[in-house]
């Protein structure tokens, strides 16, 4: 078993794919519409998605623009091989750090979180950049 996507909610499709393909440098692998039941996906990943990594699958349900965010949910982490590079890379292309990279509290790896168009929170770790799930390269 494996974990093979997670889904989002978004208001503006376009809006989230734009910030998921230029600003953390996802590839937009497939889209779908359903007419019937008015929604479209889109998926998006690194290195080409399933199989290989888990992708984001991104749902935009026709007429909705905003969805309240609930307690529940944490937030996407990703693996990079430079955080603080990874922020520059972020910040120059529009996107919100929203916690600057550094050691996460009572450790040693270096983490940094970006907050997407529409409000989802992602953990950028640092990792070897041979380590599998690396992105931002």
């Amino acid at each position: 078993m494996r974990i093979l996507h997670t889904m989002l909610r978004v208001g503006d499709l376009q809006r989230s794919i734009d910030f998921y393909t230029r600003v953390l440098g996802m590839q937009l692998l497939r889209t779908s519409e359903n007419p019937e039941y008015r929604y479209t996906l889109a998926f998006l990943g690194y290195d080409g998605g399933n199989p290989g990594q888990a992708e984001i699958e991104l749902t935009y349900n026709w007429g909705v623009d905003k969805y309240e965010m609930g307690t529940a949910y944490g937030h996407i982490a990703i693996g990079v091989p430079d955080v603080y590079a990874a922020c520059e890379r972020i910040r120059a292309a529009g996107g919100t750090i929203t916690r600057e990279p550094g050691p996460v509290k009572g450790g040693t790896t270096v983490i940094a979180f970006v907050t997407d168009p529409d409000g989802y929170k992602i953990e950028l770790i640092q990792r070897d950049v041979d380590a599998p799930g690396v992105g931002l390269r």
